[in-house]
Formats: C-alpha cells, structure tokens, sequence
C-alpha cells in the first residue's frame, strides 16, 4: 500500500511536487502460501483472488477526498464489474461511472439504485431515454449524442463531456485527452453545444472531463482548472466531475498517488472559484485503478518450464496469461510476480514468464511500457506444479482479457472475507458453456 506523506512543496517554478511513497511489493499483499495452497487446493486455478479487508479500506481513502463543497465518489465499474465488488463499494457509499449501457443495467441487477449511477459512454445505448425515466444520469460525450438526447428528453438536466484538448497517460493508449482522442466534446466546440442546448431547452448541470490513467498530478491540476473555466460557460452547473486516472504503484520501484495531496490544491481553486462567481460546485470523482489493483490477484500454477539455451531464456509457462491478464501484451504493464513454494528456497534464477496460449505475445514479463521486448524476473528456482501470483490484477483484468481465447473457459473469481476466509463470487466457467450458443449449419 503506498504510504501517505502530508507535505507538499513547492518546486521554483510554483507547481506541486507530490511527495509520493514507493509500494512495499517484497511479498504478497495479502496472501500467504498457507492461503494460496487452500484457494488452489479447493478452488483450483487459474483465479482471481480479490482481498475484501483491502476494498473497503481503499473506498474509505476516496471518500475522503479533499473536496470544498462536496464530494460524490463513483467507482469506475469498468475496472471490474462483478456484483459482489459492485455490493461492497454501494455498501461503503460510493456512486458508480458506466461506460454503457450494458454496465448501467448490471449495476442496476447487483443493487445499485439507478440514480446513483452516472453513464459517459461511447455508445449511446438505444435505450437512454428509458434509462434516464429511471434516474440514470447520463453525460453526452459527443455533439450528436447531445442533439440525440435533446430530441428524445427536451427541457430535461443533462451533463456534458468534452475532451479539455489535454491529456496524461502512462502511455497513449491511456491518455484520453487531447487531439488524438475521440473521448468527449472537443473544447472548441462550445458554440455549438449551446446551440443544440437552447434548441431543446436542455438544463446543463454537470460537466466532465477525464485525462487518461496513471495521470500526472500536476496535470491533473492544471486540466481541473481549464475544467472550472468551462463550468463558467454553463451558469446552471452544480457539479464538476475530474474523472479517476490516479496513478497506483504495482511495482516496489513505482510510486502512488496520493489522494490527500493531490486533491487539496484542486479543493482550494473550486474555493476561489466559488469567491469569484459565488457559484459552490461539487466535485464528483470516479477512480477505478485506484480502488481496484492491489486489491487482487491472480494465483496460478507453474505448467512447464523450458530452455533456449545459453543465449536465451529460461521461460517459466504458467496456467495463466493474456486469457486472465492481458496488460502486458498491450501496454509493457509491470505486475509483481511471486513464486509460492512451502519452503524456502534461497536459490535464484532468471526467468522469462510465459502465458498458456499459442500466441507469441503472451508474455507476463515484457521489457517496462514495451510490450515488444522481453524481460527477466529473479525467482526462486522453480519447479512444475509450483504456485505462482501475479499481484496488482484488480483493475482491468478480469473486466479486460482475451476471455475464450484458445478455448479456455472464463477463470474463477474469489473474494477473501474480513476473516480471510475464500468464497466464489464467480465461478469457474464449464467448458461446455464455450460453444452452448452457437448454431451448427447443415
């Protein structure tokens, strides 16, 4: 867990400089091998494990985000939307951000009440209209989906997205800001959204924007404040949502954000905003990484375990890979990885660790943010039949892999309780279900 640090300094040229506490990864967050052993033993594996005690914890520290004039926290449901994670964060009072249709409704089915739930999507779903008489509140993230919703709920409240022209991102494929991305209403376009507000009558009240993830806090201050400018343009604006994106250390060498640090700045400019126009706008947040990553992991089983020679690799193949973790084969994304054994072993060796599918770029441990290239982790010696976790894999795992891919069923889902005791919340999918609906021809 990254520690927090209450200062904040200031760098000559004015800016924050967040002093940001490195993650402890030397073992495990949460699991042990006695727990490890017990999971596969009786769950069997691949699986995701998720850590309870660690969800709530994390929901608490969002809920304290530093705010002027209030705050709602919305969980970023694409991180991982299963109904007993969704249960957990409404228990704990967080809101929910949709990214469509389709997660509006499974919120809806795990309890969600409807009017807690925001939807900022690329695809508007055909049934909005419907969704909004239910106390959706939907976010128009395009002109036309602001002209579609106008014809269909004339003089009703609506929120707009616009894309800042700015963004931040670990690399581009998650920076959601700027010229190169389709996410929201350009900034520029301002003339146009009042026109298609005046011609419905529509009720502006919310504004959003959202930069990408692992964003740079300076940035995300700086994005905060060209946000509040476009709440100037709107004078029925109430709420002002700046997204998640905050950047969470999977890696011992990595750094987390701070959410006390990053936030009070931002608190202070709603605060003169507020002196200024007399206008107090609440904040709305919605991280997903941040409440997820190291709030689970994936436990799997060392299958093989193969050589290319002196010049090469020693691979170490996993019952696992992109089928349940797919963010190194698209981003270079870095996961700590653990080998489980039930002694100790002070023996290392290099290896190169290999995901189960047929596909050259399954591999667990890509060179950092270049999934080209491979790279070594020092492991214990290993052996077949060896336990192996792969830690950080909350958000954007088993929400976002190449689920079926080479025929392997989904894999099981597994919360550990406050009592560190493992239940299902997903199980294990049967093989047979891969093929129950598709249609043979002749």
């Amino acid at each position: 867990m990254c520690l927090r640090i209450p200062d904040i300094t200031l760098a000559s040229g004015g800016e924050p400089t967040f002093l940001l506490a490195m993650a402890n990864t030397s073992q495990p967050r949460f699991l042990d091998y006695a727990t490890a052993r017990k999971i596969a033993d009786e769950f069997g594996s691949p699986a995701y494990v998720y850590d309870m005690a660690t969800l709530k914890a994390n929901a608490a520290d969002v809920r304290a985000f530093p705010n002027a004039f209030g705050l709602t926290a919305r969980y970023a449901m694409k991180a991982s939307p299963n109904a007993a994670i969704l249960k957990i964060f409404n228990d704990a009072g967080l809101h929910i951000d949709a990214s469509s249709g389709n997660e509006v409704r499974r919120a809806i089915v795990a309890g969600v009440p409807a009017g807690n739930i925001s939807l900022s999507t690329q695809e508007l779903p055909t049934d909005f209209a419907e969704l909004y008489e239910l106390g959706l509140e939907i976010n128009a993230c395009s002109l036309s989906q602001l002209e579609r919703f106008g014809q269909a709920c004339p003089g009703r409240a609506i929120g707009l997205r616009f894309n800042p022209g700015a963004g931040s991102g670990g690399n581009n494929r998650t920076n959601v800001g700027g010229p190169a991305s389709s996410f929201g209403i350009w900034h520029e376009w301002i003339g146009e959204v009042q026109a298609i507000v005046e011609q419905y009558d529509l009720k502006v009240i919310r504004i959003h924007t959202h930069i990408g993830s692992g964003s740079d806090p300076a940035v995300w201050q700086k994005i905060s404040g060209m946000s509040l400018d476009l709440v100037r343009q709107f004078p029925d604006v109430v709420s002002l949502n700046l997204g998640g994106g905050y950047k969470v250390a999977r890696m011992e060498n990595e750094v987390g954000t701070d959410l006390q640090e990053c936030g009070a700045p931002v608190a202070e400019m709603f605060r003169e905003f507020a002196a200024e126009t007399g206008r107090e706008i609440r904040l709305e947040i919605e991280p997903g990484t941040y409440l997820l990553a190291n709030a689970c992991s994936v436990l799997s089983v060392v299958q093989d375990i193969v050589s290319t020679g002196a010049e090469g690799y020693e691979f170490l193949k996993l019952n696992t890979g992109m089928t349940e973790i797919l963010r190194p084969s698209i981003y270079g994304a870095q996961h700590p990885i653990f080998i489980m054994q039930a002694a100790a072993n002070a023996a290392t060796q290099d290896y190169v660790i290999a995901g189960h599918c047929c596909e050259s770029g399954d591999i667990l441990t890509p060179a950092p943010g270049d999934p080209e290239l491979l790279a070594t982790r020092t492991l214990p010696v290993c052996q077949i039949g060896d336990l192996c976790v792969i830690d950080g894999a909350g958000a954007y795992c088993a929400a976002m892999s190449t689920k079926h891919y080479n025929s392997y069923p989904e894999a099981a889902e597994i919360m550990l309780d406050d009592t560190k005791q493992p239940h299902w919340i997903r199980r294990r999918q049967r093989l047979e279900d891969l093929w129950a609906n598709e249609v043979a021809l002749g």
